[in-house]
């Protein structure tokens, strides 16, 4: 049996069933809202779970998922060498969100990456600690300040309200997901001019290492065939 997984709740989840009743298949949870099973009609040999969006990736990873829907940011985050552990089945146009990096409004010489290095040197030696940059995109964020040659700086772990950080003086520069900038902008942040790090959507994606039979392969056909995206290689070989 071919085991797709949606996000269990919120408006990414009401997006996806949205996605595919758009093309021809109806995704529904079975009993009532604690339950975290579904149904699958429109295509033979599926068989849906709900699970929250945070935990798909690891599930994929495992391979207790063919199928997964979830955020891109999450999957790199999370998974190292993703290329290699699942494949992009289908970008789905919505969740869309920007990993970007903010310092505070007022920091009018700080324009981008460069402005922002020399700022962690000056810092470091102003007051004999590292810059301290917020996120919850550790791998992610490491690996972009890596590749801008920033080195003067030190991470410190958010799972809250991260663009509070400054505010709250446990930080004083950020890296989040952002949709519109607008919660950015009220906490007196402004995103670098280059500060891109990565620009998301939600996205079905494959697990590599899942166990694909026969019979998973046959309902992978059938769903591609309805989606109207390509075969992937990995789930054929």
């Amino acid at each position: 049996m071919l085991k797709l997984a949606v996000p269990s709740k919120g408006r990414l989840q009401e997006e996806t069933i949205r996605w595919f009743a758009a093309r021809g298949i109806s995704l529904a949870r079975v009993g009532g809202e604690r339950e975290y099973r579904g149904a699958v009609e429109g295509v033979e040999g599926v068989e849906l779970a709900l699970i929250s969006a945070g935990e798909i990736p690891g599930e994929l990873l495992a391979g207790r998922l063919h199928l997964g829907v979830t955020g891109q940011d999450l999957i790199r985050e999370q998974l190292p060498r993703w290329q290699d552990r699942v494949d992009e089945l289908a970008p789905m146009g919505f969740g869309r969100a920007d990993l970007v990096v903010a310092v505070p409004a007022f920091w009018i010489d700080v324009r981008d990456m460069g402005d922002l290095d020399a700022a962690a040197g000056a810092f470091r030696a102003r007051h004999g600690h590292r810059l301290r940059v917020a996120t919850k995109y550790h791998h992610l964020v490491r690996s972009f300040f890596e590749g801008h040659g920033i080195a003067d700086y030190q991470l410190v772990d958010s799972q809250g309200a991260t663009e509070g950080s400054v505010k709250n003086l446990t930080a004083e520069a950020i890296a989040d997901i952002t949709s519109t900038g607008s919660t950015l902008r009220d906490n007196h942040l402004r995103i670098l001019d280059d500060g891109l790090i990565l620009a998301s959507e939600a996205t079905l994606f494959l697990s590599r290492g899942a166990a694909w039979g026969e019979e998973e392969r046959s309902a992978l056909s059938a769903l591609c065939a309805r989606l109207g995206v390509p075969l992937p290689l990995a789930a054929t070989a």
